[in-house]
Order: C-alpha cells, then structure tokens, then sequence
C-alpha cells in the first residue's frame, strides 16, 4: 500500500472519517515494516511511522494535505493546523504546528506527551538528521519552523537507496574499493592478528553495546593507527574490511580538509563528519600526518587556532560512532593526544623474504609463464621492496612481454624492473 494511502487512512481514522473497508492494522502494519526496513535499529512507534509519512508527503503526494484539511476542516484559516507555502512549491508543507496537531488536536496532557517525547530536538529521529525542524523566523514559535526529511533519506525511501555523496569540498572524502580479496593481502602475523579484532568489532561491536548493555562504559565508535612504509597494505587493508563487512569505505582528501584560512579546517571536518554520521561508513585518513600530527606550542594566533582545531578534530573522532582509520608512515609523527584514545595501533612492517615470496607468485598473472632461469625465491630474498613496489615491477614487466609479444617473463626483465622501481625510490640494488 502506498505509504499517501497510508497516511490519508491514519488521518481519517484521527479525525473519525475513516469508512475505508481495509482494516486499520493492515495499512499500519506496512508502512511499519516498510520504514523498519529502511531504518534497522530502531524499534518504530505508530507515531514515528506518521510523522516519517508526514514529512515525506511533499514528496510523494503534494496535494494530499490540502485535499484531507479542506475536507476535514473546510475552508478558511485554521492556525492550529500550521503549515507553510513554499516560493516554488504550491502545496502546503508541514511545521511542526502541524505535527503537533495532528497527533495530539487539542488534548494538552496529548500535546505535552507528543513535544517531550516527538518533537523534542533530543529524539532520535532529529539526533540522527533523518528529520529536521526548520529554525523558525525571528521572533516566531518554534514549532512554526517546516519539518523537513534529510534529502538522503528522502532518496532512501522513495528508490530504495542513498546516492554516494559527490567528492567536493563540502564532502572532501572519495568512496574506494577493492576487487582484492584477503588471500591477496600478505601480511605480517602479528599484523593480520590485529586486522582480525577489527573485523571482530566489525561484527560484533554493536551487539557488545546494546544486548551487553556497555554503551554507557564505552564510547560509540572504534579508532585505530594504521602506520609503516608506503606500500605495505594500509589501504588495502582498509577497503578489505569495508567489503567484508558491507560497509562504504571513504578516503578523505586531506588536502581539500585543511585550510591556510583561520577557522575553515574546522568547518571543513564539521561538514564531513556531519555527513558521514550514523551511516556506518568507515572514514580512512591517509597520511594522517597533516591534521593529525604534533601540535605546536602557542607562537602566535595561527598556533592558536591551530591547536583549537586539532581538539575539535579528537571530539569529532571520538563521538562517531563507526571505524575511523588513520594511516600514517611513522607512529611518531602522530600526537600523543591522539594515540592515547585509541583502541589499537596496528604496525605494517616491510614484509620479510617469505612474505615477499608470496607477494610476487600472487602478482603475476596466471597467464604469464616464467623463464626458466627465473627463481621467484631468489629475487624476493635478494630485494627489499613492497607489495605495491612488487605490483609496480609486474605491471612493467608484463607490458613490456607483451609488446616484445612474448609470454614468458625474462630474468633480464624482471631484474630491469627491480632496478627501475629502486631508482624511482632512491634505493640502490
């Protein structure tokens, strides 16, 4: 049943018009199961249902409003029913005068209930931007403001679905992801064992709060330091644990983050956090170093405001209440006060000869063979390098077999590519 049907039946039987042959229950028990479904986690009441539909109405149904007063309430002015004209809409839109009245009428003990309980800025649905409560004019009662419903989820209930938000710079995050499974990810035990109590909290995290009852022992959220040498599988690791666990993984461009400006880095990662709340998105920071680093000692304002922000930044950081990642080459260039909130701090060491070994049979390609003066066991003790500098040397490798249209790789290939990609990063062979 569609959820206008829903709404004009509810309001009928509100206001005794109701004639309809459908049982009550029926179109309350499917606009609850369809708003349960799109909100998990939340035990939905009656009235969350009808003012989840109310606010939704100008969307779906802009006429409705109009039509149900008119023949409910004839015509004229009627300042308890509240509502508002748009400059472009022609329908009426909802205020929370109109929410109140229509869930509660005149009854003042009702009233009472409704704004405490529904239209208080505390409730959940307000808390967690599904709903708003449009700040009123100057000088006006506060429910004379508009309810409106978050644009994502209007999205969300009318497609089925929320569209990954436009890197730009109010949102200075990108979505990755990864077609790589675990098998491809070689890493250091120790390191793998830390990975793995990330996916535990993953998985379980919630559950620990609500059915063991800790959310008032434990922060929301989790915070970890990834940190080593570049290539060593940070990101990976961070796009692997978003696949694995059904949740978006957002790389924040911490260059469009950080401003020269006094006060914009603050704004910058307000906008950011705002929008990624509550979505049990992961929130990776890549080299981290730029916001997260040392704070400096008071020289002058920009010291200042500089160190006001990194706090702003740990508030931030400890009220979301998802995954937050930071990645960072050296653990010291990370300041103290950050390192001392945070749940685990996971090393990505240089993988040893063994590692290595395994990195270079997973990179190259099934379809290539190897010469046979090639000895992958050789070359993986011999050269200290990373799996993204591994990755780097196959790619070079295999094209340049194809364009001299061979399929086998040549140990002069493979030892040329080692040579280039140690040049390319200083490093002599």
């Amino acid at each position: 049943m569609p959820l206008s049907e829903y709404f004009e039946l509810s309001f009928r039987r509100r206001f005794q018009q109701s004639d309809t042959a459908v049982h009550p229950d029926e179109s309350d028990n499917n606009a609850l199961t369809f708003f349960s479904g799109k909100l998990p986690g939340h035990n939905l009441e009656p009235d969350d249902v009808f003012l989840l539909t109310l606010a939704l109405l100008p969307h779906q149904n802009p006429a409705l409003l109009d039509r149900l007063f008119a023949d409910t309430f004839g015509e004229g002015e009627f300042p308890q029913l509240g509502g508002v004209r748009g400059k472009q809409h022609r329908g009426i839109l909802p205020t929370g005068e109109t929410a109140l009245y229509l869930l509660a009428k005149d009854d003042q003990a009702e009233r009472r209930r409704v704004l405490q309980q529904y239209l208080s800025p505390g409730y959940w649905l307000f808390q967690e931007q599904v709903l708003q409560l449009e700040p009123p004019l100057p000088g006006e009662p506060r429910l004379s403001g508009k309810l409106l419903m978050h644009p994502e989820y209007v999205e969300l209930f009318t497609t089925g679905q929320i569209s990954p938000p436009p890197f730009s710079t109010d949102f200075p995050a990108q979505r990755i992801s990864t077609r790589q499974e675990w098998d491809d990810l070689v890493l250091h035990p120790h390191t793998r064992q830390q990975v793995e109590s990330l996916q535990h909290w993953l998985e379980h995290g919630n559950r620990l709060l609500r059915d063991w009852g800790m959310e008032r022992k434990f922060k929301p959220g989790y915070r970890v330091l990834f940190y080593g040498p570049p290539g060593t599988g940070k990101t990976l690791t961070a796009t692997l644990l978003g696949k694995h666990a059904e949740r978006d993984v957002y790389r924040v461009d911490l260059s469009m983050v950080v401003s020269k400006y006094i006060g914009e880095t603050e704004k910058n990662l307000s906008k950011l956090f705002d929008k990624a709340e509550h979505k049990d998105w992961i929130l990776f920071f890549d080299e981290a170093d730029a916001l997260f680093g040392k704070r400096t000692g008071v020289r002058d304002a920009h010291d200042r405001y500089a160190n006001q922000e990194i706090s702003y930044l740990l508030q931030r950081v400890e009220g979301y209440n998802g995954l937050v990642i930071l990645a960072s080459n050296l653990r010291e260039n990370i300041d103290d006060a950050f390192l001392r909130r945070f749940q685990s701090l996971v090393h990505f060491p240089m993988p040893r000869p063994g590692e290595r070994l395994r990195l270079w049979q997973n990179a190259i390609p099934t379809a290539v063979t190897l010469d046979q003066g090639v000895d992958l066991k050789l070359i993986a003790d011999r050269y200290e390098v990373s799996g993204a500098d591994i990755m780097n040397i196959v790619h070079y490798c295999c094209l340049e077999t194809m364009a001299r249209q061979r399929q086998a790789l040549s140990l002069n290939l493979l030892t040329e590519g080692v040579q280039r990609e140690l040049q390319k990063l200083g490093k002599s062979g």
